[in-house]
């Protein structure tokens, strides 16, 4: 069965730093592509990060420079750094797994993620 469990979410004052731990079973870390997504009331899920390989990376611009993607294949994890913390990054947040069509996972296209964890949600404050 496949299981994708998030934590490290809570609340963090603006600049602030948090580290979200996503650990995985029955999927294969090392070549599906893997993900980060996020959700507010009233909007679809937004792709945050993915990472198709141990370097192949890609961030939402409104991410980039802050968050960080990586994994550890060892471990069955996936992880997600995210410093300079601001309101708007406030939302539930999923990691996701796919296995299929890898050629558009760096898109970061919520269609190409067939497994999903619960999430768990950043609440970022002023």
């Amino acid at each position: 069965q496949v299981q994708l469990v998030e934590s490290g979410g809570g609340s963090v004052q603006a600049g602030g730093s948090l580290r979200l731990s996503c650990v995985t079973s029955g999927v294969r870390i090392n070549t599906d592509c893997m993900g980060w997504f996020r959700q507010v009331p009233g909007k679809g899920r937004e792709g945050v990060a993915a990472i198709v390989s141990d370097v192949k990376t890609s961030y939402a611009d409104s991410v980039k420079g802050r968050f960080t993607i990586s994994k550890d294949n060892d471990k069955s994890t996936l992880y997600l750094q995210m410093s300079s913390l601001k309101q708007e990054d406030t939302a539930m947040y999923y990691c996701a797994a796919g296995s299929h069509d890898l050629g558009i996972c760096l898109l970061r296209i919520a269609a190409a993620f067939d497994s999903w964890g619960q999430g768990t949600q950043v609440t970022v404050s002023s």
